[in-house]
């Protein structure tokens, strides 16, 4: 039977981990903060003292971290997964990094002796929490296709992109559009209310036409409502914002909206909103807290 571990155990992290586990998968969980493994030991996972530990002992190691900094820490810092892996055994990144994180984090594995694949979702706490993420997969194809069985328990889709590095970059994408839709949207939201327009009125409208989308819906109720419980922070959303405004430098890529869309999102995060769903940047625009 696959020894499965899981290090990170955040929103997305412990819904996805916890899938895991109700799935009958032996799992191994670690994360910076030792009380968070406590609900998954509760549900039969075995808590971990380290990194180096979970890459050791499992045959599939998966991480769930917040930034670049994080994902690479995790790798090569003390008792970290490089120490540990070896003899092939795998490591599966569901950061959202850079490709260029990707790639250091691939060669660290590689020279270790393990094999590497990135694996970044698009889907914030729900999905991961009802196992419906779309995960975005690229790098070792022979471990793509042995984590397979642990994707369907994470995921609804879980396509692979080819060399490591494009699943990064697909990620960015779907990000950054999802980023500039969210100020578009509030912009709007914003501007009718003020104009003497029923919130509701708006989003009912919005959704029986080519507007509609999930996001739309969900995040629409939240700010109506002012509640904002956070299912993707607003700091994570600007992070991805800055490295896919990155990504377009590289190519020489003009990235215009997305670049005014970062900008408002920093706002917010000086506004003290960074902990808060992303969907807060309402706050930003609206010039109301």
């Amino acid at each position: 039977m696959t020894k499965y571990g899981f290090l990170g155990l955040g929103i997305m992290g412990r819904a996805m981990a916890s899938n895991l586990v109700k799935a009958g998968f032996e799992v191994s969980v670690w994360n910076r903060t030792p009380n968070k493994c406590a609900p998954l030991v509760e549900m039969g996972a075995r808590q971990a003292g380290s990194p180096r530990e979970v890459a050791a002992t499992c045959d599939i190691t998966f991480a769930m971290l917040a930034d670049p900094a994080a994902a690479t820490a995790v790798v090569l810092g003390p008792d970290g997964v490089q120490a540990g892996i070896g003899d092939g055994r795998g490591y599966v990144d569901m950061s959202t990094v850079d490709a260029e994180t990707s790639a250091a984090i691939e060669t660290a594995i590689r020279q270790a002796g393990g094999r590497f694949l990135e694996a970044p979702v698009s889907g914030t706490k729900k999905p991961a929490e009802d196992g419906t993420l779309i995960i975005l997969a690229a790098g070792d194809q022979s471990l793509y296709e042995q984590a397979l069985s642990a994707f369907d328990k994470m995921g609804k889709l879980s396509p692979y992109l080819g060399e490591t590095g494009q699943a990064a970059h697909m990620k960015l994408v779907v990000n950054m559009i999802m980023g500039g839709m969210m100020t578009a949207f509030c912009e709007g939201l914003s501007l009718g209310q003020k104009s003497g327009l029923d919130g509701q009125q708006i989003l009912d409208i919005f959704m029986a036409g080519a507007l509609a989308n999930p996001m739309f819906a969900g995040k629409g109720a939240m700010i109506l409502q002012g509640k904002y419980p956070t299912s993707f922070p607003l700091q994570h959303m600007q992070k991805d914002l800055r490295l896919a405004i990155a990504l377009g430098d590289k190519f020489a890529q003009p990235l215009s909206s997305a670049a005014a869309a970062n900008e408002t999102f920093k706002r917010a995060r000086q506004l003290g909103l960074s902990d808060e769903d992303f969907a807060a940047v309402f706050k930003a625009i609206d010039g109301k807290r």
